[in-house]
Parts: structure tokens; sequence; C-alpha cells
């Protein structure tokens, strides 16, 4: 696949990400760089993520070898990845500090679908954290950055990962298998509750590591948390790796509720930017699929009708008002010489979609601008 290399967005240690595009369909990616010679983790992350197709790991796009750009530079191995505009769970973190609890929960779920999809293939992540857990398109949190990853045989071979969110046999060096994972899940949570690390009173590494081995003791859970938070943070924190809960038991855990997932189709966190946006569609078909179908899906006349009904309903509630005086990047007004009020206006166009509008015209500098108070389908 030929591409483009755009602007960096993150950088490792061996390792730059940068945005890419490809040359034949103008889709963006994202690009994971590392010389050559220095490029046997991100080699491990290429060979892991070809072999997995799971909505809540980051998608895999192959992977090449190319120059540097800079003249007699060294070869660089890159690795071809899904694009994730939501940035990183931690960067979500730090926007909100503590994220409420019904959003941890739909988080959790979302890695511990993750995580089940990886143990049931026999991988150990080995350094799942919240700057590995990527946003993408629909809020939708998925597993990144494999170069910690092995396979469940190789759990003694090579111990790997950040000492914060080590589980004790990890950090005492004798293993490292998938109640590893669940114990960096149980972290991960109390650091989406708390905007702290996992250990209270604990900043650097090897303060850590020994509070991990010489202590009896496991990461303090966040007392604001509802009786339901803190026995799910319980069961993946248990000291003895044979207790921990795996990632499937996790999922049918009350805390996990999968009807938390649905409210993700009613708080768009990446707002759409057109009614034309492939996401709305997706993020309303997600929904359905986690209820049970109603007598008019049933039916089968679903498809048009409920799409647009979700889109110009909210779901029963009133249309809300997305234009700010103060806000206005990116939309345009329409204007007419000679409108009066409620005309029928054309306000897109998509494929075989034909939208109308129905219109208000204002005086606005001298000329009329048309605000749009409602939107119906014409054509499909």
């Amino acid at each position: 696949m030929d591409w483009v290399r755009g602007r960096t967005i993150g950088r490792g240690s061996a390792a730059t990400v940068s945005l890419a595009t490809c040359c034949s369909s103008g889709q963006a990616f994202a690009v994971k760089s590392a010389e050559v010679s220095q490029s046997e983790s991100l080699r491990n992350e290429a060979r892991i993520l070809s072999a997995l197709d799971c909505p809540h790991v980051v998608g895999y796009r192959g992977c090449d070898v190319t120059p540097e750009e800079a003249p007699d530079g060294p070869l660089l191995f890159n690795l071809l990845l899904e694009y994730a505009p939501g940035g990183s769970l931690s960067d979500v973190i730090r926007k909100q500090h503590r994220l409420e609890e019904a959003e941890i929960a739909r988080y959790a779920r979302q890695i511990a679908m993750g995580l089940d999809c990886l143990h049931s293939r026999g991988i150990v992540h080995g350094d799942l954290k919240p700057t590995n857990v990527l946003i993408g398109l629909g809020d939708r949190a998925k597993i990144a950055d494999f170069g910690c990853a092995k396979m469940v045989e190789e759990a003694s071979a090579r111990i790997s990962g950040t000492p914060m969110y080590m589980a004790p046999e990890v950090a005492r060096g004798e293993e490292q298998g998938c109640p590893a994972d669940i114990w960096a899940l149980g972290c991960t949570v109390i650091e989406m509750a708390t905007e702290r690390f996992p250990w209270a009173g604990v900043s650097d590494p090897v303060s850590a590591i020994h509070k991990i081995i010489h202590s009896d003791e496991s990461p303090d859970i966040p007392s604001h948390l509802s009786p339901q938070a803190k026995d799910f943070l319980h069961n993946c924190l248990k000291r003895d790796s044979r207790e921990r809960w795996t990632a499937g038991r996790l999922l049918d855990h009350p805390f996990l509720d999968h009807r938390r997932d649905a409210k993700q189709v009613e708080e768009f966190h990446l707002s759409p930017t057109s009614v034309m946006d492939q996401e709305i569609w997706e993020l309303v078909e997600a929904s359905r699929e986690s209820t049970s179908p109603s007598p008019r899906r049933a039916a089968g006349n679903h498809s048009r009708d409920d799409r647009i009904e979700k889109l110009t309903m909210g779901g029963g509630q009133p249309i809300p008002n997305w234009w700010t005086e103060s806000d206005n990047e990116g939309w345009i007004d329409a204007r007419e010489e000679d409108s009066t009020e409620h005309d029928d206006i054309v306000v897109g166009v998509g494929g075989e979609r034909l939208l109308e509008g129905v219109g208000i015209c204002r005086e606005s500098s001298g000329s009329q601008s048309v605000n749009i108070e409602s939107i119906r389908l014409i054509s499909w």
C-alpha cells in the first residue's frame, strides 16, 4: 500500500507514531515507526495484531520497511494501525479528572471485552494501563501497544510492563499470565476514578515495586465508588493470581451492566460533523445489537425510519440547539434574496441520500440567513 506520512502524534522510547494517509483511498491511519535495528518490539506487535480481529483491540493495517526521509537515513520498520481520533484513555482522564462511575463501567467493560478476546487466544498483553488504551470512533475503548505482549506459554520467560500496574507475581519475577492483565485492569479503573496512580503515596517505580513485593497490600479502592464497583475491584486485585476473576467472568459482574453501553448513542463524545457521518448509523446499529429486538425491527422495517427517528427526535428528547454565536466554525449560512418563513430548502446531498430542511429566514447584515429548524428525508 502506498501511503504518505503526516504529522507526528506520539513518541515512545524507541518508536514514533505519525498520522498517515493512503494514497489510493485517502483513508487516515496511524504509523508506528522505529529503526529496523531497534524494531524487535514493533515486529512482535505486528505478529500478534495480524492474528486478531476484535472491535476492542486496535486494528492492524499491515507493515513495511521504508528509508527515512533524511538523506542517508536508516531504514525504518513501519507498523500500520487503525487511527483512534479520541486519543488515549489517559488523555480522557486528564481532561475530565475523575470520570463518572457509569463512564468508568463502560470503558472497563470494553477493556474487559478486549482482554477476553486476547486471553481466549492465549495472548497476554503485559502492559495494560490508560496510556495503552485508545479511544476510537463512537467513544469505543481499544487496547493498544502490544510491544510487551506474549503467548501464555511464554508467561514465565520474559517479565515486562510498567511497575505501577504490575501484579505481585510479576513484580516478584515469577510469571506474567492472563491474571496479571486483570490486576492491571483493576489499577486502570482506580486511575479512572481518582486521576491518580493506583498506589496512594507512591510516586516512583522503585518504591512501587518494593511495596508490591514486600507487603500484603493491594491498591486502595476509592471510598466514593458504589458497592458494585468496589466488589468488581476486589475481584481484580486479589494478590493471589489464582483467585482473580477471569475477563469472561468479570463481564458478567453487575458493575459491567451491558445496558450502560447503550448510553454512548445518546452521548456523542465525538460530535459528528454532518448528518451524513457514518458513525451516526454505526452507533445506532451498535445500540440495537445490545438490546432485544422490538416488534418493529422484527418486521424488517427499521433501517431507514428508525435511523431518521433517532437522528431527529433524539430518542424522544427535543432536538438540541447546536448553534452558538461564539462557536460557529465550520458552519455555513444558507442565504437567499427572496425567502419567507418555513420555506423548504435542500440542505444536503450524500450518495443516494437527499435531505430537505424546513427553515426560517432572518435578517443578518443586510441579507437573509436561513436557520435550519428540522430535517426530513425526501430520497434514499
